[in-house]
This record gives C-alpha cells, structure tokens and sequence, in this order.
C-alpha cells in the first residue's frame, strides 16, 4: 500500500506540473496574440513639465505609418516606434508594451529643464538636466536660469552640452547652481562670451559678477559668498558695479 501511495502522489505532482506549464504556455499565447484593441499612454512627469500631452504623444505614435488599433500586438513594431517617440528632444525614454487586456501601454518619460537659451537673433531652446539641447513648447513655460551670450550658438550646433568639455562644464555650473538654494534663488542669467567666459547677473544684487571661465566652480562660489556677506555690508549694496572672480585667491571689485 505504502508504493501505491507514492505512486499516486508523483502522478498528482506530474499532473499538477503539466497543468501549470499549460496554462503559463497559454497565458503567454494569448498576451503574445493579443490584438490592439486601445492605446494608453502614461506620461511619467514627476517635474510637471508640460511641454507635451497625451494627445500629443498619441499623433507622434500614428506618425510611424503602423496600423495599431486591431493588429495583433506581437505583430507591432514597437521598437521603432519606441525609437521614433524619443527623436522628441523633450522625450527622455519610452517603453512600449501590450498587456493582457489588449492594451498597448505607451509609457514615456519626459526630461526636465534646467535652463533656457535666450537669443536675439534665433527661436529660444530649453537645455535639459541630462545636458539635451531641446526646443522650447507654445504649451508650457519653464521658469528656469537663463543663458545668453555668443557661445550659445556653439552649443546649439552640439544639440548636447555632453559633446564637448566646455559644454560639460557649463552644464556641471547649470547644476551646481540649481542644487544650492541659494545660489538657484540668487542667479538671474549666465552670459557666455563667445570664448567661454562667464558673467553672473543677479537677481537681488546689481553688480555683474566676472566669473571667468566655468572652472573651480565651488571656489569662485565662494569666494562670492564671501563678497555677500563681509564686503558688501559694510561698504554698501550698491556701491560696487563689478566684481571679478576669475584670480585665484583674489576677489576684485569695482
């Protein structure tokens, strides 16, 4: 009796194991043959930065020429659509995937500006935190530092201040700033020469701030912040209309 009972245990874990394997087999033939039956887009925008919607997502999606609503969702090619959805610069990644319900979920993240590119003679840019050069939205406003100057143009052609070291370095001073309550709250504008040096117009103070060139950044910061708080009390607010950071160990006002 003890064998026949072993037997019918290991014939029930049998059954049980092909059952299970049947019905893992089947749920993924059936979420594989899935058709499209709607697309739901979710915008993952934790900075609320509404330089697109899910309209506007939808459109970029239709725009691959890929029939989506009632195609077998294996038969997508999500990829290039994926690919196509992040030639947006305001498009950080994007995941496409079909769920059991036929759904095919389209989840973007959106990048997240740090700073603006102001220029007389061109249409304005947005650079983002990953250091993306991307183009400004008739939908949404960011209220960021502004950056002007000559050697905007130079970054602009980069379309990626990673591209060169001297768009690195701006982009390591944009994040320094941004980081530093007081420095974000303090710093209105950066003015970039067109040989990279840097003048700091503040919001609160007048004095044009010579910066140099964004190098040793923390230490002409504070240097700065020495300037704020034991020469300008006691020699005035205003008396000054200059202040040069670019010496070591030196702060030269004017």
């Amino acid at each position: 009796m003890k064998i026949k009972f072993h037997i019918r245990n290991e014939i029930k874990v049998a059954v049980a194991l092909v059952g299970v394997s049947f019905l893992i087999a089947f749920t993924e033939r059936k979420q594989g043959g899935s058709v499209c039956n709607n697309m739901v887009i979710e915008l993952d925008n934790r900075n609320e930065n509404h330089f697109l919607d899910e309209a506007d997502v939808m459109s970029l999606v239709e725009r691959s020429g890929q029939a989506i609503k009632g195609t077998n969702i294996e038969r997508i090619n999500l990829k290039e659509i994926e690919a196509r959805l992040k030639q947006d610069k305001h498009i950080r990644d994007a995941q496409l995937f079909g769920d059991l319900k036929g759904n095919l979920i389209v989840n973007v993240e959106m990048r997240r500006p740090i700073a603006r590119i102001v220029q007389q003679d061109a249409p304005d840019a947005y650079i983002a935190e990953d250091g993306v050069i991307m183009p400004v939205s008739e939908k949404y406003t960011s209220r960021v530092m502004l950056l002007s100057g000559p050697f905007m143009k130079t970054l602009l052609e980069t379309e990626d201040l990673k591209k060169t070291q001297e768009g690195v370095n701006i982009l390591e001073m944009i994040r320094f700033i941004g980081e530093d309550r007081f420095w974000k709250a303090q710093v209105a504008q950066l003015d970039v020469a067109a040989d990279g040096r840097i003048a700091i117009y503040p919001q609160v103070t007048g004095q044009r701030v010579e910066f140099g060139k964004a190098e040793n950044i923390e230490a002409k910061f504070n240097k700065l912040m020495v300037f704020y708080k034991k020469i300008l009390p006691q020699r005035g607010w205003t008396k000054y209309e200059r202040v040069n950071l670019e010496y070591e160990g030196q702060i030269i006002a004017e």
